[in-house]
């Protein structure tokens, strides 16, 4: 793995993570939904913007991209952030970013499971590490009075980022990266904009750390860290992409201290290790095995 791609990889871990804390600063002084679905009519439009000031365009995406499109904008953006951005009302950051986390685990067991993919010994070594990791953090959360509804609605958004994740392979192919993030997210701008006035009203409590957040969501975590995910799958392909997931947890904790002033108990400590040890020997199991010249 080249320098270049392992900045990118690192910076994706960082604001991909980040985007827990910023979205628990909004969801705590606006209604998720709404604000979601703004976040991502914002983002989609710039995106567009930028993918169409660069020479790019959505009538030479291909049928698999516009599928990505699709499908990235319905599971990635309103099932699985809509969720998350819902169960954050009631849940730590911190906590919301390490479930988040496990969807590398969740992707490795659905392929395993569901669409006969080989998982090596180490492979699964990892999946049981990664269930025990979550397993210690869920015992201690939920003895600190952690409300059980957000953590069960955290786990169907990550389920639902590895469907995504599994039926969109080969989105990043053929070009019009930018363009496929901008449509995407104005897919997800569409549907949470008809879910949302059926559950919610805009009730807002406007602050400067509201207008900050949302607009480090809106440009970071939306259209920046999407981007770089896409070049990274580009660059060098999506399982060894993947490996720098395990290091969201870590983040996402760690931000959510620094930021929020979230507690970190020895339960959450040894369980993000736990569960980034899992993540990165699934992701390792799946990397080919390096061919050596025959000796001499």
């Amino acid at each position: 793995m080249d320098l270049r791609a392992l900045l990118m990889g690192l910076a994706f871990a960082v604001m991909w993570a980040s985007a827990f804390t910023s979205t628990r600063m909004i969801v705590t002084e606006a209604p998720p939904l709404m604000a979601l679905a703004l976040r991502f009519a914002l983002s989609g439009v710039i995106g567009v913007l930028i993918a169409l000031a660069i020479g790019q365009t959505w009538r030479t995406l291909t049928r698999v991209q516009w599928r990505a499109v699709l499908i990235l904008g319905l599971c990635q953006n309103a099932l699985y952030l809509g969720l998350n951005w819902t169960a954050m009302q009631w849940i730590e950051a911190g906590l919301a970013s390490i479930i988040a986390a496990t969807m590398p685990l969740l992707v490795a067991f659905l392929g395993w499971t569901l669409m006969g993919e080989r998982l090596r010994p180490m492979g699964v070594a990892g999946l049981v590490l990664g269930v025990a990791g979550v397993a210690i953090i869920m015992g201690a959360r939920l003895q600190g009075g952690s409300d059980l509804t957000g953590i069960v609605m955290c786990f169907v958004a990550a389920l639902a980022l590895a469907v995504a994740t599994l039926t969109v392979r080969g989105a990043s192919s053929g070009g019009n990266v930018m363009m496929i993030v901008g449509l995407q997210m104005l897919v997800g701008a569409v549907t949470l904009g008809l879910i949302a006035p059926w559950f919610e009203t805009w009730d807002v409590t406007y602050t400067p750390r509201l207008v900050v957040a949302f607009l480090y969501t809106v440009i970071v975590p939306g259209l920046v860290a999407t981007w770089v995910w896409f070049m990274l799958v580009g660059r060098i392909g999506a399982v060894r992409a993947a490996t720098f997931h395990f290091l969201t947890p870590f983040f996402g904790v760690a931000t959510a201290a620094l930021f929020l002033g979230e507690a970190l108990g020895a339960g959450d400590v040894i369980g993000v290790a736990v569960i980034m040890a899992g993540i990165l020997a699934v992701q390792l199991s799946k990397a080919p095995p390096v061919k050596r010249p025959p000796p001499s």
